[in-house]
């Protein structure tokens, strides 16, 4: 106990002196020539000033927080930003490129600032945040069933505007409406239409990005490879990603949802065997995604119990699927009075938890409760036999209040071949699998225990989950994968966390990243890392190889 004190009182310290480093730094005369960079790279119509903040100004905090959405990393010993550009010009952009790679800070790029690690606003070296929350537009043509939405719009916003225009076209993506489009679709983008539509970059069909050379590219001109990186290998990785031109999907003029739970008293582990064994198998129209917690039970007084919650939208009418669940998994007791239909904009708000009769509108800036926070992924291949399911469940009591949550593939997810996107795990997996742990407590020793107890269920969970490599949602960004120091190492380095999240696409955008951004400008702590010589016999170890170089299961 008195080991555990002493170290979090020592990365406190070192913190707090990063901290003051950090903000020491901003009067520097490095960071005021990048200053007069940008002033001096400003249009007179487009003044920069305007958009910069440092922390000499009263704002700088208020634009710093305003996309924080996870509070772990907004502590007073957090590192802080030299500055924040919200840029609302392309010059501005183009602008920032150009002095950085003079002055030499770390861009961070964020949209909507819920990178689960703080990647787009954090960092160990001396940094700045570009914003891209003023491009936000969002151009939709139902004639065409396309649509360009620019990188800081908020995905509930373009579920809005979709709405606005048809009540038969949606796009599928994801559940939380507040998420950033850029992050979202440059790591791949799911949400509960993919099993019919797949994921939204397997519905992306153009996009802009500017360049470390600050050229502004299409499709066309940037070429297929570096199109096919952004669309699920991470945009920030190559460029500063403008927009995406996506292709709408067909929806129902009526969907249902339901969202029924059920506790360990009420025969859980045979349910959730069950659904192990239909929920990838049923139709494409179906999603069932089924949450694992721990709550209070209703039998024992003064005991815990462990409860499943299964969340579903069907692309349907509730006839349908009432029909299609009594047949295909009766287990769960699904009855009529539980199903609800709905139109598809208003599903958006039932698996955001508004109650009924809420307005869409609230979708256009969607207040959020912000928690401290940490996520993990896994790939499930094979179900869980019973008996593996009954040690989860006891190991959830024990480590609560880790959540577990399987989101079904099967579907069109399992037609699309492993090497069209970046974004590799495709058929032969049952479900992704997601570890979600919040608390409210500040600190560090708050933070390490809700960590070290995430972690826990993780290593239980080992036997169930995919292995060589142990596989990873790249969206799901968990720096226990491993981090990147942007050295000699670098490769090597990056292949830790690259072949769990992009298993033998890595490579391809490892190749790509060599090629478009040879000086590692666009980096951060798990980017694309750049193709260096590895220092095991100077020679290039790729793909299978070096899983048999590393140590044990990647």
């Amino acid at each position: 106990m008195k080991s555990s004190r002493f170290f979090a009182i020592l990365i406190s310290f070192f913190l707090t002196l990063h901290l003051s480093v950090s903000w020491a730094t901003a009067n520097n005369p490095s960071h005021k020539g990048f200053l007069e960079c940008l002033e001096s790279h400003s249009q007179p119509s487009n003044p920069i000033s305007a958009v910069l903040y440092t922390p000499a100004k009263s704002s700088y905090s208020a634009v710093l927080q305003s996309y924080i959405r996870n509070l772990r990393f907004n502590e007073s010993v957090t590192p802080k930003p030299q500055l924040i550009l919200t840029a609302f010009h392309l010059s501005h952009i183009q602008g920032a490129i150009t002095c950085d790679k003079i002055h030499g800070l770390q861009m961070k790029i964020r949209s909507g600032g819920h990178d689960y690690e703080g990647a787009s606003y954090v960092s160990d070296v001396p940094f700045f945040i570009l914003d891209m929350f003023n491009f936000r537009s969002i151009d939709i043509s139902i004639e065409n069933e396309t649509a360009w939405v620019q990188a800081g719009a908020i995905l509930g916003e373009v579920y809005y505007r979709i709405a606005e225009k048809s009540n038969v076209h949606g796009f599928p993506a994801g559940v939380c409406p507040t998420v950033g489009v850029g992050g979202h679709f440059g790591g791949g983008g799911y949400g509960n239409m993919m099993r019919k539509y797949g994921l939204s970059v397997d519905n992306i069909i153009d996009a802009q990005i500017i360049d470390v050379n600050g050229r502004i590219l299409d499709r066309a001109s940037m070429g297929e490879d570096l199109f096919w990186a952004i669309t699920g290998g991470g945009g920030s990785s190559f460029g500063v990603v403008l927009a995406y031109k996506i292709k709408l999907v067909r929806v129902p003029s009526t969907v249902t949802v339901f969202r029924v739970a059920r506790t360990y008293e009420e025969n859980l582990t045979n349910i959730v065997y069950s659904y192990q064994q239909v929920a990838d198998k049923l139709p494409e129209e179906i999603f069932i995604r089924m949450t694992l917690d721990v709550v209070n039970s209703g039998v024992r007084t003064g005991e815990k119990t462990n409860r499943a919650t299964f969340w579903t939208l069907f692309l349907g009418d509730s006839e349908k699927l009432l029909s299609l669940m009594i047949e295909t998994f009766p287990d769960l007791g699904l009855r009529r009075s539980d199903c609800i239909e709905m139109s598809w904009i208003e599903s958006v708000l039932f698996w955001t938890n508004y109650t009924a009769g809420t307005p869409v509108n609230v979708l256009l800036r969607v207040p959020q409760v912000l928690t401290h926070l940490k996520r993990k992924s896994d790939y499930l291949k094979t179900p869980i036999p019973k008996q593996g399911l009954e040690f989860i469940f006891k190991r959830m009591i024990e480590l609560e209040p880790v959540m577990l949550t399987f989101n079904p593939y099967g579907g069109r997810m399992a037609e699309i071949q492993p090497s069209e996107k970046p974004f590799p795990h495709r058929a032969g997996n049952l479900a992704k699998l997601q570890y979600a742990t919040n608390w409210d407590e500040d600190g560090v020793q708050a933070a390490e225990k809700y960590l070290n107890l995430t972690r826990e269920l993780y290593a239980c969970m080992t036997p169930f989950v995919s292995k060589l490599p142990r596989e990873a949602f790249f969206n799901y960004r968990d720096h226990d994968l491993g981090i990147n120091y942007n050295g000699r190492n670098s490769y090597l380095d990056g292949a830790v966390y690259g072949i769990k999240y992009f298993k033998e696409n890595f490579n391809r955008l490892v190749k790509i990243k060599t090629k478009l951004d040879p000086d590692d400008f666009f980096r951060n702590e798990q980017s694309i890392p750049l193709l260096n010589l590895c220092p095991l016999e100077n020679e290039f170890v790729i793909g299978n190889d070096l899983i048999n170089h590393m140590f044990g299961d990647v």
